[in-house]
């Protein structure tokens, strides 16, 4: 008499429906469709789709949280980072602290406290990829690599929005490399502020993806996107090659890890 033992094969995540993941697709791809425009628009035309670029990120990622972490996740998500976004830009408009001096203008559209509505939103699009990011690659250091990664994001995206007037800076002193009207202080304050937002999320939000679950090619697509569009955009198109060679390696080194966490890992 033989015995067998058995042993249990192991499940793999379910995904979710095929019209919900084709719809967070095509979010993000209307993400990149309208960041691949940017260069080749100017005037009105251009200030529609700055705007509409972060709402329709946003959406994405939101999407992207609530199918992946449930409910629980993005009715946490959504005010919290909003937020912070709203209060941290608004004290660093009107005190000149984390971030330094700076101003918006009124093209970005209507304001709360002096900040444009877009921003918190942009601030939406940007946190969710982050924290995905962190969590993937670290268990204890979540907030100093979400804080990281947030600042090397803004490496790429302060010197665009200042290129088209969306706001201007006071630079008193050292400015961040390759970006004379960025200052270095801005730098600082973004990977401050990343570290907080960072944190707080990864203790107040869930980390177990439900069972029917989105992927992480949503999150993966935009993270390699902003890298490649950053690089490639300021190296070809905008005339600024020492900032995409700084900006791009800054990034690069920092998603390097989280990328081979997940294609030497558990892709789902």
């Amino acid at each position: 008499m033989s015995i067998r033992h058995y042993n249990p094969r192991r499940r793999r995540r379910g995904g979710v429906s095929p019209k919900t993941r084709n719809f967070l697709y095509a979010l993000v791809g209307l993400t990149i469709a309208l960041q691949i425009s940017y260069p080749l628009i100017g005037g009105e035309a251009l200030r529609i789709v700055t705007i509409a670029t972060v709402y329709a990120g946003a959406l994405a990622m939101i999407l992207h949280g609530h199918l992946s972490y449930g409910f629980k996740y993005s009715s946490r998500y959504v005010p919290a980072v909003f937020l912070f976004g709203l209060g941290i830009e608004s004290l660093g408009l009107h005190t000149g602290w984390p971030f330094g001096t700076y101003e918006y203008d009124s093209s970005l559209g209507v304001a709360l406290f002096g900040v444009p509505l877009v921003v918190p939103f942009a601030w939406l699009m940007m946190v969710h990829p982050a924290l995905i990011a962190a969590r993937r690659v670290t268990t204890h250091w979540v907030f100093i690599y979400g804080g990281a990664l947030l600042m090397a994001w803004d490496l790429f995206l302060d010197p665009q929005m200042v290129a088209a007037g969306r706001w201007t800076w006071e630079v008193p002193g050292a400015h961040v490399p390759f970006t004379p009207d960025v200052p270095l202080s801005n730098a600082f304050g973004w990977l401050l502020s990343g570290l907080v937002i960072t944190g707080i999320l990864h203790l107040i939000l869930p980390r177990e993806r439900r069972k029917e679950s989105a992927s992480l090619a949503a999150v993966d697509a935009l993270l390699i996107w902003t890298w490649f569009s950053g690089f490639i955009g300021n190296l070809f198109f905008f005339d600024r090659p020492g900032l995409a060679v700084f900006a791009g390696f800054v990034m690069g080194v920092i998603l390097t890890p989280y990328f081979f966490s997940s294609w030497l890992g558990n892709k789902d």
